[in-house]
């Protein structure tokens, strides 16, 4: 049954507001890394930002969301920059530099936290929230967070509506962007800005195993509904804003039920969905095969 007065309350005004506004703002600039081809860099920097969660926690010995947040940055970046030198300088291909990246530096965040768990030097400061980060507690996020949220996704947000030209020509046609004087360079570091901000803001809502859904998932959606790039960013988030609000509802209405997990698989099932019955889904295609077939 519907609660209306789950809708009312303070804990869904404040988790899903922050939800809301993170999973939307993700919907739309995971776009640009799924048509990009690069879908799985957003799941190897979210791994890879929580050795700096980490290491920020042991250099200021406390749980300050916006030091954790800037060690997270600070660690993603790095991966990303590591990912780019070995893609130029070795054979290898993007998939498996993914791969050692993503786990190193997810190992190395594991051995770090297990290591400070052991150590009297840390005693002293509370380490019960570093967990979440890991698997994400979205539950819990407070007024704080919904503020990190706003202070970096907003300006994430303005900086693809201020680059949309840029960034669509850089998409789909990289070298014409290049010959009329569009930096591949700058770009790249816009996306990268923009895609950390949101990874960084949204551990400790999905965690760093889930993260790369808030960025991919919307966008798959988007794609088997419309071929405009436009359409495709408005419906990506909507998407993820409104799986936030029904994820965040049902792990509200139901105890027990992990309201980051909860918001993926409501996600999930939009996709499928679309999958299947999207104007550019399986039984489109199938049907324009059939047809192929017969003529």
């Amino acid at each position: 049954m519907f609660n209306i007065d789950i809708l009312t309350s303070y804990t869904f005004i404040i988790v899903g507001s922050g939800t809301f506004l993170l999973a939307a703002i993700a919907g739309a600039v995971g776009c640009i890394t799924v048509l990009k081809g690069q879908s799985l860099i957003g799941d190897a920097i979210g791994h890879a930002a929580f050795p700096g969660i980490i290491l920020s926690f042991m250099l200021f010995m406390q749980r300050e969301p916006v030091l954790l947040t800037l060690g997270a940055v600070a660690s993603g970046a790095t991966a990303f920059m590591l990912i780019q030198v070995i893609k130029e300088n070795s054979k290898l291909k993007l998939d498996a530099i993914l791969a050692v990246v993503l786990s190193s530096f997810f190992g190395v965040g594991m051995v770090l936290k297990s290591y400070i768990q052991g150590n009297s030097n840390y005693k002293e400061a509370a380490q019960s929230g570093l967990s979440s980060y890991i698997f994400g507690q979205a539950a819990y996020i407070m007024k704080d967070d919904v503020k990190l949220i706003v202070y970096i996704g907003v300006p994430a947000l303005v900086l693809l509506v201020l680059f949309y030209k840029e960034i669509k020509l850089f998409l789909f046609d990289e070298i014409y962007a290049s010959t009329i004087g569009i930096r591949a360079v700058l770009l790249y570091g816009i996306i990268l800005v923009m895609t950390m901000g949101i990874i960084a803001t949204g551990l400790k809502l999905v965690g760093a195993i889930l993260i790369s859904s808030l960025l991919i998932i919307p966008a798959i959606t988007a794609l088997q509904w419309s071929d405009k790039f436009s359409r495709v960013l408005i419906i990506a988030g909507v998407v993820g804003g409104v799986s936030a609000l029904i994820g965040t509802y049902i792990s509200t209405a139901y105890d027990g039920m992990s309201t980051g997990a909860t918001i993926i698989l409501i996600m999930g099932s939009f996709a499928i969905i679309s999958l299947v019955i999207g104007p550019h889904g399986m039984i489109k295609n199938l049907r324009m095969r059939r047809h192929g077939g017969n003529d």
